[in-house]
């Protein structure tokens, strides 16, 4: 297996195939926009990435814009009190171990795309369907797809076994800003839990015109913060930002007296629901294709762990093509590696994730009102959005997680 063909060009499929470039492979790749493309188009995530996912690009040396990306050091949670308006039932903050940040993917993705084909990448420009998935099955040993998006996605069978939910939980919106009073004493990624209405978080970051701070709106469907859809201009979508602070987080409201924001494409608004695919699709031919990173596991962005997911399951895929050396491919190869990435780490994400859609229980509550007293109780949950896992047993069992709260009360 030397010749490879990725299908999609984000965080995933550049990220492989610059890896497997790096490996000596034979690797092209097709995507649908040019750099010039991506780089004056709309937002397209809110990308924070923790240490190990940074890591990642820094062992593969993509990690051109880490010095000038402001840093996010730490976690903030705060969730109002119903029965006093401006304040606070919960209110708590924790630093990091290690930094993490957020680079847009307008300038990170156009970037890689050079580097890519500096490399010795084949980098293709056009749209991608079933014709041409058999095309690329025939001439090259494997081909990958990493475009959540379009018609090739439906290729992929959604897993009703591993699919909690079949329609979007939340109304997404993404509001980059500048002019936003910095957080204090450290950075963070300020998350704002509102009970029945939806969540709001926000941290600083890299994009086009320089440092901003990333507003991103989860409204529960059919709430009061499911309100973009008669939205239609940039000073409109600006406007439904400060109305949401407004009216249900004062204190974040005080930040945001003077924002305005990056360029009339840093917005975004629109749902989707949380997904889970069967990671091989059989072509009309009978040839197989294999997914990647959204395509196969496509998690709500409640957690922010989209663009890590991404860079784990390329970092999974790259690992497995490597150890399996010239030995041609099957449906079984393919099964396995996304079962490495799926059963190793994803279904914990996963789990989190799909968890914090849902009104929390009891067990959940007392575990973010004690983090607020027990200092190491708040930096381990914090630390838990680098490595997911390391929520388990204790953010999903009651009585775990009450000797998890126990454990860390008696350090205290």
């Amino acid at each position: 297996m030397r010749k490879i063909m990725i299908v999609g060009a984000g965080q995933s499929g550049l990220q492989l195939g610059l890896g497997l470039l790096a490996a000596g492979y034979e690797v092209s790749l097709v995507t649908n926009r040019t750099g010039e493309d991506i780089r004056t188009g709309k937002v397209m995530s809110s990308q924070c990435m923790f240490h190990t996912s940074l890591q990642i690009e820094r062992d593969l040396g993509l990690n051109q814009w880490e010095r000038e990306c402001p840093t996010v050091d730490g976690i903030s949670l705060a969730v109002p009190n119903p029965e006093q308006k401006g304040a606070k039932l919960i209110d708590w903050g924790a630093r990091l171990r290690s930094p993490a940040q957020s680079v847009d993917q307008r300038v990170k993705i156009p970037g890689w795309m050079d580097a890519f084909k500096e490399a010795g990448g084949e980098l293709i420009v056009k749209d991608a369907g079933v014709d041409d998935l058999e095309t690329y099955a025939k001439s090259h040993d494997l081909v990958i797809v990493s475009s959540g998006k379009g018609e090739i996605s439906k290729l992929f069978e959604r897993d009703a076994a591993k699919s909690t939910f079949d329609k979007p939980q939340r109304s997404l919106a993404l509001t980059y800003v500048t002019g936003m009073r910095p957080r204090e004493p450290f950075s963070a990624v300020c998350f704002n839990l509102i009970p029945t209405v939806g969540e709001y978080f926000v941290f600083p970051a890299l994009t086009t015109t320089g440092p901003c701070e990333i507003m991103v709106f989860e409204g529960i469907p059919g709430g009061p913060m499911d309100c973009w859809a008669d939205v239609k201009t940039p000073e409109e979508h600006l406007a439904k930002s400060k109305w949401i602070l407004d009216t249900f987080l004062p204190w974040e409201a005080e930040r945001c007296k003077d924002i305005q924001l990056t360029d009339d494409n840093g917005i975004l608004a629109g749902r989707f629901p949380p997904t889970v695919r069967k990671p091989v699709a059989t072509l009309p031919s009978g040839r197989k294709i294999m997914g990647m990173a959204d395509v196969v596991v496509l998690n709500d962005p409640i957690t922010g762990q989209g663009s890590n997911n991404a860079a784990k399951c390329a970092d999974v895929y790259l690992k497995s093509i490597v150890e399996h050396g010239d030995k041609p491919v099957d449906h079984v190869w393919m099964q396995h590696t996304f079962d490495r990435y799926w059963y190793g780490y994803s279904q914990w994400v996963t789990q989190w994730t799909n968890m914090l859609l849902l009104p929390p229980p009891p067990h959940v509550l007392n575990l973010l009102g004690a983090a607020g007293a027990i200092p190491p109780l708040a930096t381990a949950i914090v630390n838990g959005f680098d490595d997911p896992r390391t929520f388990f047993p204790w953010f999903a069992d009651p009585a775990e997680s009450e000797r998890f709260i126990g454990q860390w009360a008696a350090a205290a």
